[in-house]
């Protein structure tokens, strides 16, 4: 079985920990004396979005949600299935859907639509990681950590097959 090889470092810990300091504060500003909701898309973004909440000086609620947009294994089918749904209500609620990376777009232009029909009072995209290279829907993504080349990303929640999830840096398969 051939082992996959990851690449170089690309973002590395310190700057994530700094970017996720950035973007925490532009939150804390923008939502300024009011609650949010932050709702991490799992499993890839957990580790964001511990380092966003701890960098966000505000009321907040976190609740997960579990999707898959299934068909072909490396391609999106346009297809979103809702596998883990939230536990909060979140009616009249600020609420911002903490992602890892934004590719094609399909399953978060779906989420923003779909939690928007549950009378929230906004919803906004935080991501770690934009791919505007892969993008298949034109989707506006609020807040944004890096954007990174048409690579197969890994690293700092990221996997392939659930592997590497546990890098500390953001790196990439080589081909």
């Amino acid at each position: 079985m051939a082992r996959d090889v990851v690449g170089e470092i690309m973002i590395t810990q310190e700057q994530i920990d700094e970017r996720a300091r950035q973007i925490g504060a532009q939150i804390t500003e923008d939502y300024k004396g009011e609650e949010v909701v932050l709702v991490g898309i799992l499993r890839g973004a957990v580790l964001w979005m511990g380092d966003i909440m701890k960098n966000v000086d505000l009321d907040m609620i976190i609740d997960f949600m579990a999707v898959s947009s299934y068909g072909a294994s490396t391609k999106s089918s346009g297809v979103v299935k809702i596998i883990k749904d939230l536990d909060s209500d979140i009616e009249g609620k600020n609420v911002i859907i903490v992602e890892d990376i934004v590719d094609s777009g399909t399953t978060l232009n779906y989420l923003k639509h779909y939690l928007q029909n549950r009378n929230t009072k906004s919803v906004r995209i935080c991501t770690l990681l934009n791919k505007p290279a892969g993008r298949r829907v034109e989707i506006d993504v609020d807040y944004i950590g890096f954007e990174v080349d048409d690579r197969f990303i890994v690293g700092y929640g990221l996997d392939f097959d659930q592997r590497y999830r546990n890098l500390p840096y953001i790196s990439f398969l080589e081909d």
